[in-house]
């Protein structure tokens, strides 16, 4: 009775991950589907997208139905498990769930630090080196999230590669209001800083802290405020290159 009650306590303890490992295999297979958002138009995974067709009905209707609530689920579960994975206290686990599982491209030395919230995974690519601080929001669902190597996001950031048009009937996004954003090399992205749709960092460049960046920004330049704006300039003679040696195990 004890060695029972033992294993029910620790189903219950571990009960998300037991689901996790159920359901691994076809999230794989669901991201691996997953098309790259097109521009002006609502983003494929998008739950909450308004649309002017009543539900359909009739024949196929119901095959329809089913298929939405699937695709739905999916979705849901996606969010969720991706946040669950966001709070496992060791990058190396959680970059190896990152690139096996959520499909990010992450080369070699890159690290997603704890808490992050990461949406369309399948269109986020990080370059050699990158470091991305403590709850970052990355939003690549619609047009792809790109950073360089050896670049280094602060805490807090957050990257929105599209937003909703406020004057659309249906408030989607629109091609005004969607584009990808690119970080160049050594890029240096200070905490609590908002980068919008369709904004080019360069290399080198730095953001400070708090910052909204709603254009591109040139390489080797130092901007601020909001909106940021150029506020000095960085030299061009830079040969840092960040490696694992030396960081935390955990979080």
């Amino acid at each position: 009775m004890t060695y029972a009650l033992f294993i029910i306590a620790l189903v219950l303890l571990y009960l998300k991950w037991i689901i996790f490992a159920i359901l691994c295999l076809p999230l794989r297979m669901w991201i691996a589907r997953r098309p790259v958002g097109e521009v002006g138009l609502p983003p494929a995974d998008s739950s909450h997208a308004a649309t002017s067709q009543p539900p359909a009905r009739g024949e196929g209707g119901v095959v329809r139905a089913i298929k939405d609530r699937t695709a739905l689920f999916l979705l849901s579960y996606y969010r969720y498990s991706i946040h669950q994975v966001g709070q496992i206290p060791s990058h190396h686990l959680r970059r190896l769930l990152y690139r096996r599982v959520y499909g990010i491209r992450m080369a070699p030395y890159s690290v997603v630090y704890h808490g992050a919230e990461i949406r369309g995974s399948w269109n986020l690519s990080i370059g050699r080196g990158s470091v991305i601080g403590d709850h970052a929001l990355l939003d690549a669902r619609r047009v792809g999230i790109r950073i360089g190597d050896n670049v280094n996001i602060g805490s807090h950031v957050s990257l929105y590669t599209g937003q909703h048009n406020y004057n659309d009937p249906y408030f989607r996004p629109t091609a005004d209001n969607v584009g990808p954003i690119t970080i160049g090399n050594r890029a240096w992205i200070g905490p609590n800083v908002v980068i919008l749709h369709g904004v080019s960092i360069g290399e080198g460049a730095v953001v400070a802290a708090g910052a909204v960046v709603t254009r591109d920004v040139p390489p080797f330049t130092l901007v601020g405020g909001i909106p940021a704006k150029q506020i000095g300039e960085r030299t061009h003679d830079l040969r840092y290159e960040f490696r694992e040696k030396g960081r935390l195990m955990f979080y």
